[in-house]
């Protein structure tokens, strides 16, 4: 009897030993950040930047997967989806998170995930091609004004904050615009480039590399002007009253374990506060916004319930 304990105690102990091992040695394979645009884009840029110090601090590779389309929905449906074990991890856009499903159906709710938390904001932003006949954002508003639903404006997507941010210029400036979405802001990039667009509603960080060079930027949504941007005056201090900025944090499907998640977040505070990480952000026109997860999470309740109210008064898919 004593003998059939003693090996009960040690096959118990072994299996406890094995889970702890298991436990301790995460992440055991490839960690996927999920993106739900295409390459090129600002989301798709914090990303891969987050992914090479999220490496040194776990001590495993990250790789970054696009799965573009639906105005980020089709990405982050996905890691809803996926497996709660630390390996698929998601890269979100807000406001889109919460708008997409407000709009429709979106293949998950904000419910679905673990917030592990906010990294960044990205100002929106107005910006023509640098052969426009828009040299200021009130060419564009006499424009629009006197061509209704003839200016065409790119945007990643409905629901997106590009597109919230040319529904909100709508309503300021009392005007109709012909609203083509892209799925990432690499391509619609590109269409205003090649004059297929009137407007790319981008953000700084997207248009700011290339402005004077092929593009202009007439306005950003920022409440004043960014310090990575100080030379582009806002939308308010030219008589539009349109603040709105693009908010990306990391996700992870709902379930994720106490352990993994407390490492995920530990890391996401070192690099949030890691010179080198800020300097590169900062490189890319884009402002560190560090929440961590409860944080996060309160404002995004606050947000949803804003969101909510103004869906029920606007149609913001036209």
């Amino acid at each position: 009897m004593q003998r059939y304990l003693s090996r009960c105690m040690a096959l118990v102990l072994g299996c406890v030993g094995l889970f702890a091992t298991s436990a301790q040695a995460w992440p055991d394979r490839p960690i996927e950040i999920v993106v739900g645009f295409a390459p090129g884009g600002g989301t798709d840029i914090t990303a891969r930047t987050l992914a090479t110090y999220l490496e040194k601090e776990l001590g495993g590779s990250v790789v970054i997967v696009n799965k573009s389309g639906a105005s980020g929905a089709i990405g982050l449906a996905y890691v809803a989806r996926s497996k709660p074990d630390g390996h698929t991890l998601g890269m979100t856009n807000m406001p889109g998170l919460l708008t997409v499903p407000i709009e429709r159906e979106a293949g998950y709710v904000p419910a679905d995930f673990t917030y592990l938390a906010n990294l960044v904001r990205d100002p929106c932003a107005f910006s023509v091609s640098v052969n426009s006949p828009y040299k200021t954002l009130a060419d564009l508003v006499a424009a629009a004004k006197a061509n209704p639903g003839k200016i065409s404006v790119s945007t990643s997507g409905i629901g997106t904050d590009d597109h919230l941010q040319m529904a909100f210029f709508e309503k300021a400036t009392g005007t109709k615009l012909n609203h083509v979405p892209f799925n990432g802001a690499a391509p619609q990039r590109n269409a205003v480039f090649g004059g297929h667009t009137d407007v790319g509603g981008m953000n700084i960080g997207e248009a700011m590399p290339y402005n004077g060079i092929n593009l202009r930027i007439l306005a950003q949504a920022a409440e004043v002007r960014s310090v990575l941007a100080p030379e582009v005056p806002t939308f308010k201090e030219q008589g539009v009253d349109v603040v709105l900025a693009s908010e990306r944090g990391l996700v992870g499907p709902k379930g994720l374990s106490k352990e993994v998640k407390e490492k995920l977040e530990i890391a996401l505070s070192k690099i949030a506060k890691n010179p080198a990480f800020i300097q590169q952000i900062r490189s890319q026109f884009t402002e560190i916004d560090y929440l961590p997860s409860d944080a996060w999470q309160a404002r995004l309740t606050r947000a949803d319930v804003e969101l909510r109210a103004l869906w029920k008064t606007q149609r913001w898919a036209d």
